[in-house]
């Protein structure tokens, strides 16, 4: 990585501003193009203004500009998250391998029950599941949560659960859903996310029990940063999974209701100053 005042080269970038946006955006872009008259623009630009020139409102058709883009190639760039307190400089290529992991790069939403865009930094996040999703957001490091379904044997559009938690001054997120594997009947799963990156993630563990009928499972494991899809964590297992028979055992009654209680409770793993092990700090 690269740490320096901006060069010559990243200052020259504005001489070359997108008729469209202009901004130096441009330079995020590879492929450059020009209309008859020599106008350009970024390609992304190009749909947006309907294949016309936005200077002189010729058609623009496909010239590339490959000068451009041998001048973007060559620029150091600084990071698109830049305005998140991003301070790195980048050539073309290493920037956007940058970007990719840039640890200040905003998270997405990690609401499971939609397609949600949303994107930005923990805190605003946390305010909109709050606000905009009505999550369900609570203090502490133990959890009990309770699920009811009528007809466990339907796992039409999944069904999901997602309630956040705040301890350790972080925030987590647990999801409790139903889903298929192909052709067999439904699983239930339940896991934790960290609202951060995987690095600070492994400094926490969670169990999560559920039982019934004097049988429990148990699960214990490192959360999955929510860097990681809510669909990636489910689809890895990575998690407490309780098949359709054993659900409905721990249930009782007539085995037509699911009732299940999934409890659990999170912990931070502290290093042992003395011989280097691990010791659990629990929450009171």
């Amino acid at each position: 990585m690269i740490k320096k005042e901006p060069s010559p080269s990243c200052l020259f970038l504005g001489t070359f501003d997108c008729e469209v946006v202009l901004t130096v955006r441009m330079w995020e872009e590879l492929v450059h193009e020009m209309c008859h008259n020599g106008h350009t623009l970024c390609s992304t630009c190009k749909t947006r203004v309907h294949n016309r020139c936005p200077t002189c409102r010729q058609e623009l058709g496909d010239i590339r500009c490959l000068a451009l883009e041998k001048v973007a190639e060559s620029l150091e760039l600084p990071c698109r998250y830049m305005s998140l307190g991003c301070p790195e400089i980048f050539p073309y290529y290493s920037k956007l391998k940058h970007e990719a992991v840039c640890n200040l790069r905003p998270y997405n939403c990690p609401y499971a029950g939609s397609e949600c865009s949303v994107v930005g930094d923990i805190p605003f996040l946390v305010s909109h599941l709050r606000d905009d999703h009505k999550v369900d957001m609570h203090s502490g490091c133990t959890f009990n949560h309770r699920y009811v379904k009528s007809n466990p044997r339907e796992v039409e559009n999944a069904t999901w659960m997602l309630t956040v938690f705040h301890c350790f001054g972080q925030y987590f997120c647990l999801h409790f859903e139903a889903f298929q594997l192909s052709m067999a009947a439904p699983v239930y799963m339940a896991f934790l996310r960290f609202m951060g990156d995987e690095t600070e993630a492994r400094n926490y563990s969670y169990s999560l029990e559920v039982g019934g009928n004097g049988r429990k499972l148990i699960w214990e494991g490192t959360p999955r940063s929510v860097r990681d899809s809510h669909k990636k964590v489910r689809d890895s297992h990575d998690g407490l999974i309780i098949q359709r028979n054993m659900a409905l055992f721990f249930s009782g009654g007539d085995r037509k209701e699911l009732k299940l209680r999934v409890t659990g409770r999170i912990w931070k793993e502290q290093q042992n100053p003395e011989g280097g092990a691990c010791i659990p700090n629990l929450c009171s």
